[in-house]
């Protein structure tokens, strides 16, 4: 079976999966799906109250679950340097207990060419916080995700195929957060 199917199957099954990145190894699930995202907060032994970021395919994507994209962020968007991600005030059809207490949400557009192909054929997008427990290392490469991780994800994206398709980690750096209000206010959050 594909590295895609595999996790389609996973994604529409309210499972979790552990995959590669733009940045480091990922762990995620059906961001619609609220039991799917509690699982995720169980695995990384993480609070409800800290919130995971989403990924989607494109700005079309984006503007189905944004409700209104201020200007400032599409400036942001347009020419990102690196990985770009953006917390929103206005969030409609994603799980509640992805959103921040504020009702935001942090969402990228992904150009990572696995998670760009697995969103688009899944339709929806898809959880991705760095696949370690709350407060330990990043893991830009496979072998540093715990083994609590590996044991507890439904399903995890071949590392040899994963390394050999893409260059990984493509960008060793998490993604900048920039938080952009409906009133245009920009927060630098990670640069």
């Amino acid at each position: 079976m594909s590295a895609y199917k595999a996790a389609l199957r996973t994604l529409n099954n309210g499972g979790t999966l552990l995959y590669p990145t733009a940045t480091v190894w990922g762990l995620g699930c059906d961001a619609t799906n609220e039991e799917a995202v509690k699982k995720i907060y169980q695995l990384k032994q993480r609070t409800e109250s800290k919130a995971l970021i989403v990924l989607v395919s494109s700005m079309q994507q984006l503007q189905e679950y944004v409700n209104q994209i201020p200007s400032a962020a599409l400036e942001l968007l347009e020419k990102p340097t690196r990985p770009t991600t953006i917390i929103y005030d206005a969030i409609q059809g994603v799980a509640p207990n992805l959103l921040a207490a504020d009702g935001s949400l942090a969402i990228r557009i992904t150009s990572h060419p696995f998670c760009k192909q697995l969103i688009e054929q899944f339709r929806k997008p898809i959880v991705s916080t760095s696949a370690n427990i709350s407060g330990g290392r990043t893991p830009a490469h496979f072998s540093e995700i715990p083994s609590a991780i590996i044991n507890g994800v439904d399903t995890f994206i071949n590392p040899v195929w994963a390394e050999k398709q893409f260059p990984f980690p493509a960008n060793p750096l998490p993604s900048r957060i920039i938080k952009v209000t409906t009133h245009n206010e920009v927060t630098v959050i990670r640069a």
